[in-house]
């Protein structure tokens, strides 16, 4: 009795598909004895129907870039995988020819399409039309600084075109992604080859790296601050934590100086101080003659903390204490002894301490009751 040999079924291929404006999507691939090869026309089934991509990436770098994009391809077992869309077929001629064929008519539903805004008066920009591969459906991207009610133009454009319409609202910098172009470093733009997310962009990023502030210069052909500021700028704060901060004042063998600039690259110092004027030294020899001495003078936090808070007076110096009084002369206390001396509590009374009015004794016979006069003898 002969055992039937069970073979193991072989997985299926995962491939990354480029479609058209820097859209990437992942699929399988059911044939793994025939594996798809890079840049090769594929139909694809998309939830909008079917498509027309290209494979950009096949096999294990497709698997970790789909498990690193979605949370559908679930590594545990016990979690139920959701399965990829598949791959239909590989194209054919007819299907590229098809597909070419769509990409030049986009120009001509674009044109329309701004015709009709034209018409309608709608503050929008028409930048990309794109074509579904089985003609089901055309999306016409756009941009607007506010919300646009388009409700009358998708219906002019529906009795035109005669199919389904899809507008779209993008930003700028994903414009920039879907029409492409050259940077002024003379290559084409990052977001529309190889960067996939595009993360904000501040004017931090510029000024940590000492560059110039002004907008046309360090912006990109979508008019947003260069992607590539965020590229080196990890590198620009980890190397300037070893020099010392601009505008400091540290103490020299010169004296107090003051940190006028810092070159990371060279390891130069810029010092400038009122006696010898500016001079430029090493980063070691600065910290050769700042060791040398042993001190620093205080950093303008502390010099902050140190300070009064705001709405807190600075603490007002007291009155002088009075100057010790020499004791008296024999010959003043000898003739002041027949008079009466003056308590000193009498003669300083507290200031604060409310003065009680003296009244006299009453007596029965009324308000005064003076003693009466004594028998002459």
């Amino acid at each position: 009795m002969t055992e039937a040999v069970l073979e193991p079924q072989t997985a299926a291929q995962t491939v990354e598909v480029h479609f058209k404006g820097n859209r990437r999507e992942f699929f399988g691939w059911k044939d793994p004895a025939d594996p798809l090869r890079l840049r090769e026309a594929v139909i694809v089934e998309t939830g909008r129907g079917l498509d027309f991509g290209r494979v950009t990436k096949v096999g294990e770098l497709a698997a970790r870039g789909c498990g690193a994009s979605c949370s559908g391809c679930a590594t545990d077992i016990a979690a139920p995988a959701t399965p990829l869309p598949s791959v239909v077929r590989r194209a054919a001629q007819e299907d590229i020819a098809t597909a070419n064929e769509l990409r030049r008519s986009e120009e001509e539903v674009r044109r329309r399409t701004i015709e009709r805004v034209r018409h309608h008066n709608l503050e929008m920009r028409i930048s990309d039309a794109e074509w579904q591969w089985d003609r089901s459906k055309v999306t016409i991207y756009f941009t607007a600084e506010k919300r646009v009610d388009f409700r009358g133009l998708v219906r002019d454009l529906a009795a035109q075109l005669r199919t389904r319409i899809e507008l779209r609202q993008i930003g700028v910098r994903d414009e920039a992604a879907r029409l492409t172009g050259v940077g002024r470093c003379g290559r084409e733009y990052c977001c529309s080859t190889w960067l996939k997310e595009l993360s904000p962009v501040s004017l931090a990023l510029a000024k940590d790296q000492h560059l110039s502030l002004n907008p046309a210069q360090i912006s990109g052909g979508c008019g947003r601050l260069l992607c590539c500021l965020k590229y080196e700028h990890e590198f620009y704060v980890t190397a300037r934590r070893r020099f010392p901060k601009e505008g400091k004042a540290i103490r020299t063998t010169l004296g107090e100086e003051k940190v006028i600039a810092v070159d990371i690259f060279r390891e130069r110092v810029l010092l400038r101080s009122e006696e010898h004027g500016s001079r430029t030294i090493s980063l070691v020899q600065l910290r050769e003659e700042v060791e040398s001495l042993g001190a620093l003078l205080p950093s303008p936090e502390n010099r902050a903390r140190l300070a009064p808070a705001a709405g807190e007076r600075a603490p007002r110096p007291g009155p002088a204490a009075p100057p010790p009084t020499a004791p008296p002369a024999p010959e003043a206390q000898a003739q002041g002894q027949g008079q009466a001396e003056t308590p000193v509590e009498a003669s300083s009374p507290d200031p604060k301490r409310p003065r009680r009015r003296r009244r006299g004794r009453r007596g029965r016979g009324g308000p005064h009751n003076p003693s009466p006069p004594t028998p002459e003898s």
